[in-house]
């Protein structure tokens, strides 16, 4: 391990231990019980809001609800649903996918604060068009001398969600697959990309809202395909899965070698890395929504969670415990073998189709995430040229570890946690107000 790996290594070891891991938790059960879990009786209301029904073309914001959603999910639903998972279960056996679930939950009452206060705190950039994020409630919620908060976590932004983990990923997969280099595949995503993420968030909202659904079906109908067909494994593994997060081999070690707590970090670290919620990306997303009620756009957040880890998430577990494979290295190629195993050639056609469109779908909505950050840290004009920046890296992605690329991601991701959270626990009544309001009013 050269100097540049173990330096990442430290790093991720000292921030990704057990207190970030239960400051999360905490946070969430924290926002649950003063929320009394009530977002989650507006969860059938969100997918009423979803459809349209409450659109208004005069609203401020940039893109309407159900775009803000698909965008979001652009970045939430990828590599970190297909390698993650397999990542997770690799490193902590079948337990680990427990406190994945656990962590959704949570995220789900989580994003819906989080992406509340993205649209109840906006900013008018340059241009008079009002911009949502953490950064922004930061600023507008809590102050100027809060503002430090707000630069830790553009500056984090701006490395967490450039496109190392997709590009890297993908480029592994094709190499083992069709024997492309991995160089050539971060050029021809980085001509992908560029076509796309030159302009703005309508142009990103208009793409994802037609790739997603469309991924979204395609892959969980694959999944639940080979789920059937191994359907006499599916009551074993969902007794594996809860005696692993609890049972012997949890506390002790057992088959995974890992103890409890690296279980335990191994799932929140996994689920956090998949569906984003606490660490502040996809409110930049939720905070473009058009919508003069803040608490309408967090009903839709709160969603998020539910469709990336409870059913993406849970897909992908599903599958690879049910093939039996041994653990590899890699993530994707993990899952992709795992996908081979039950549905020979047909299999293949899913992998290279599917996760090619998760992973250029994740690099999208990345780009604007990483831009927003820009445009806050250097002002828009200034802002705009990193996208150059962007585009650059993708290229290099393909040829890094897929270890250091991990550590890096997760380091920023952790960075953008502290500020995110630490913001919305203190503006969490602001929330209680609009949310009472809000349905009290409906």
């Amino acid at each position: 391990m050269n100097q540049f790996e173990h330096f990442w290594v430290v790093v991720v070891d000292l921030l990704w231990g057990l207190p970030l891991v239960i400051f999360i938790l905490a946070a969430g059960i924290y926002f649950s019980a003063i929320s009394g879990l009530k977002p989650l009786k507006g969860f059938f209301h969100a997918f009423a809001i979803l459809s349209g029904k409450y659109d208004r073309k005069d609203a401020p914001g940039e893109i309407f609800h159900f775009q803000a959603l698909t965008v979001a999910l652009s970045g939430t639903i990828g590599m970190g649903n297909i390698a993650g998972v397999a990542i997770a279960i690799s490193m902590g056996g079948a337990g680990a996918i427990f406190w994945m679930w656990v962590a959704g939950l949570f995220g789900m009452i989580i994003k819906f604060f989080t992406c509340t206060l993205a649209c109840l705190y906006r900013k008018e950039d340059e241009d008079g068009i009002e911009q949502g994020g953490p950064m922004y409630f930061i600023e507008c919620g809590l102050g100027k001398r809060f503002k430090p908060l707000a630069i830790l976590f553009a500056a984090a932004g701006i490395i967490g969600c450039m496109p190392l983990f997709q590009v890297n990923q993908l480029a592994g997969l094709l190499k083992n697959e069709l024997s492309i280099a991995p160089l050539y595949t971060g050029m021809i995503a980085l001509v992908f990309i560029g076509v796309v993420i030159i302009g703005d968030v309508k142009r990103v909202g208009t793409v994802t809202a037609r790739i997603v659904p469309f991924m979204f079906l395609a892959y969980v109908i694959s999944s639940l395909i080979i789920i059937f067909i191994n359907l006499d494994t599916i009551p074993a593994i969902f007794i594996d899965i809860f005696y692993s997060a609890f049972g012997k081999e949890a506390v002790y070690g057992g088959a995974t070698g890992l103890v409890f707590k690296e279980v335990f970090v191994t799932g929140i670290k996994r689920a956090i890395f998949s569906n984003e919620a606490g660490v502040g990306t996809e409110v930049m997303a939720h905070g473009a929504a058009k919508t003069k009620e803040p608490v309408r756009e967090g009903l839709v957040a709160m969603l998020g969670p539910f469709f990336d880890t409870h059913i993406v998430c849970t897909c992908t577990a599903l599958v690879i415990l049910s093939s039996g494979i041994n653990p590899i290295d890699s993530g994707v190629l993990m899952t992709a073998e795992s996908f081979n195993q039950s549905l020979p050639g047909i299999g293949n056609l899913i992998v290279y189709f599917v996760f090619t469109l998760f992973a250029l779908s994740t690099m999208i909505t990345y780009s604007y995430y990483s831009l927003k950050c820009a445009r806050y840290l250097f002002g828009k004009k200034m802002g705009n040229k990193f996208i150059y920046i962007y585009l650059a890296i993708i290229p290099l992605s393909a040829i890094w570890t897929q270890g250091t690329i991990i550590n890096i991601i997760d380091t920023m991701f952790a960075l953008m946690i502290f500020p995110t959270l630490i913001s919305t626990l203190i503006l969490s009544k602001k929330v209680l107000v609009e949310m009472q309001r809000y349905f009290d009013k409906i």
